[in-house]
């Protein structure tokens, strides 16, 4: 079996993004991994924080190098920046960059180059300041491939929480949990646990809106209106899901025994959860996209980015499920 070759983004360079993708030098991963960055930029950083990472430039034909084995080393494709970096402070001019650097993951990933993209955090409002309209990775990730529905999901263990609304303001929130989408972040859910977590039969745990799921339509209508008969639609197609439930009771052991993925409703109703369980452990999984995007589950931390006491955790994490998904070996032949 050819051994996979992931690309990783390093995200906003003036963040801790160089510092957690140069940690990756320090293992030997069962993957060729191909850093997309300046090469000059990670070089200041490596020589800041004393790492020691010997950096090669990529070449796409070396496919039988045995430099994927080694530690101490990284590939580097090459993305000039257009300015300076000065660790923790962002700067707009670079957005260019960190843009192109994500267009030319994404291009690999087309054409068979790589077998998954890895991204590090980027700072929305940099690349906003910058003039382009951003509103994250996944909504990028979605243009440049012409994904109609993508969604959101964070794994940590057997512990998954898609999400139906992702980078909005609260108060924006309840008139966009509509019926239709909600039927079409079901199906991606569905196939995309089948399709790259290889779970047979997945069992998806929907969550209301409102505190105790509306209680009856007494604190709100949206789980009579629209959730509930989103979940019936679904159901009626196939699809093994169950809810409305009370977001504060869902997580509880019973009912995580009996789920393998939840979707909550909005980014800050399930995301705590799952942090709170596994912070520096989780995985951002973008489903529905024709390629494999997974990433870290922290921010750009401009407050140590440079200091050599940020934590890779989540990177490792990130590309380890990279390379599972990239592998197609079975992760879960049936239901967890």
């Amino acid at each position: 079996m050819t051994t996979p070759r992931i690309a990783v983004s390093v995200g906003d360079p003036a963040g801790i993004g160089p510092d957690v993708v140069l940690a990756a030098a320090r293992r030997a991963w069962p993957a060729e991994l191909v850093v997309i960055a300046d090469i000059d930029m990670l070089r200041e950083r490596a020589a800041l924080l004393g790492s020691g990472v010997e950096l090669v430039d990529y070449d796409p034909a070396a496919r039988d190098d045995p430099i994927h084995v080694d530690t101490g080393r990284l590939r580097v494709l090459h993305e000039p920046l257009a300015a300076a970096v000065t660790p923790g402070i962002g700067d707009s001019r670079n957005a260019g960059g960190v843009l192109a650097a994500l267009r030319r993951g994404v291009e690999g990933c087309q054409a068979d180059e790589f077998g998954a993209l890895v991204t590090a955090p980027v700072n929305k409002a940099m690349i906003a300041d910058s003039g382009f309209p951003f509103r994250g990775h996944t909504e990028f990730l979605a243009e440049l491939t012409n994904t109609r529905q993508v969604v959101m999901l964070l794994a940590a263990n057997q512990l998954r929480v898609a999400l139906a609304t992702t980078h909005l303001p609260l108060s924006q929130v309840p008139a966009a949990v509509c019926e239709a989408p909600l039927v079409d972040i079901l199906h991606v859910l569905d196939a995309d646990l089948k399709n790259k977590f290889r779970i047979a039969t997945p069992r998806i745990s929907v969550l209301g809106l409102n505190p105790h799921a509306g209680e009856g339509g007494h604190l709100g209508h949206e789980e009579q209106a629209v959730i509930a008969p989103a979940i019936e639609m679904a159901r009626a197609e196939g699809i093994a899901v169950s809810g409305p439930w009370p977001a504060d009771t869902a997580f509880n052991a019973a009912q995580a025994s009996q789920t393998d993925a939840y979707l909550a409703m909005y980014h800050d109703q399930g995301l705590p959860v799952l942090k709170h369980a596994s912070f520096g452990a989780a995985v951002n999984v973008t489903l529905g996209l024709p390629i494999i995007r997974t990433s870290v589950d922290h921010g750009t931390a401009y407050d140590i980015a440079g200091t050599g006491t940020a934590d890779p955790s989540s990177l490792f994490a990130a590309i380890e499920l990279a390379i599972s998904l990239s592998d197609q070996s079975p992760l879960h032949p049936a239901a967890s």
